[in-house]
């Protein structure tokens, strides 16, 4: 992605990812990055980032997208995302 928004290394939570972006009149699907963070001094918030790798999209300028979580509702998402992936795995389980 040349022309990135989000620094992207070692840290980076998730760095290849299938994304999507929707409007009304478009969707696109590209390649993203996933990034949950927070302040190195006096953390005070968790911060969750989404960039779609602007090289393959033709409707969107290059841009990232990004949330600020208090710590409840980062939790909050945690437990949402372990629940989902529990019933994922699951599924996967019976087919198998």
């Amino acid at each position: 992605m040349p022309d990135r928004i989000m620094k992207v290394n070692a840290y980076t939570t998730l760095d290849l990812l299938d994304g999507r972006a929707e409007a009304h009149d478009f969707e696109e699907r590209a390649y993203a990055t996933l990034n949950v963070t927070s302040p190195r001094r006096d953390p005070d918030h968790v911060s969750l980032q989404l960039e779609l790798d602007n090289t393959e999209l033709e409707h969107l300028p290059a841009h990232a997208d990004s949330v600020t979580l208090t710590a409840e509702q980062a939790r909050t998402l945690a437990a949402d995302l372990e629940e989902h992936a529990g019933r994922v795995e699951e599924n996967e389980e019976d087919e198998a």
